[in-house]
């Protein structure tokens, strides 16, 4: 199921590797495509949208 949110706090390749890794501590298999322009983070995940919101919130970036 693709997701797609607006993460507005996404800056830097660091941001977008922790965002990874938080993403994928919940789906191992989930594709993740991050856009330090427009802030969005594309997620290709079969785990809930709502999972997948509160991991990356915990690592410090909430999605808007």
């Amino acid at each position: 199921m693709p997701l797609q949110l607006k993460v507005p706090k996404i800056a830097c390749a660091s941001c977008v590797d922790t965002v990874t890794k938080a993403v994928k501590s919940v789906d191992a298999t989930a594709k993740v495509e991050v856009d330090t322009k427009t802030k969005m983070v594309r997620v290709e995940t079969q785990q809930p949208e709502a999972e997948i919101k509160q991991a990356i919130a915990a690592v410090g970036y909430p999605a808007a």
